[in-house]
């Protein structure tokens, strides 16, 4: 896959910037798509930075309940990345 299509923006919460400060690991949204070596690949080559690990969850947004029924919550991927302690990104 091409890198610009595997993450799809950062996570910016106030739990990923925590571990990024102290455990040198960023969170992203990634595509459903990319594997593990995708999501690898893509940070290390958009960001210049050395890669160490890639953790991945798929998540799924609770169901809501309207007045003409239940509706599904979508679907998404997140992928926490270790990179090297020499290495730094920044988001902002």
């Amino acid at each position: 896959m091409d890198p610009i299509h595997v993450i799809v923006r950062p996570l910016v919460t106030e739990k990923a910037t925590w571990a990024s400060g102290n455990y040198n690991r960023f969170s992203f949204e990634v595509s459903k798509l990319a594997s593990k070596t995708d999501i690898k690949n893509a940070v290390e080559s958009l960001y210049k930075v050395r890669v160490l690990g890639v953790a991945t969850q798929v998540r799924q947004l609770r169901n809501r309940a309207y007045s003409y029924g239940f509706v599904a919550g979508k679907t998404w991927k997140r992928a926490v990345v270790k990179i090297h302690p020499e290495d730094k990104i920044e988001l902002f």
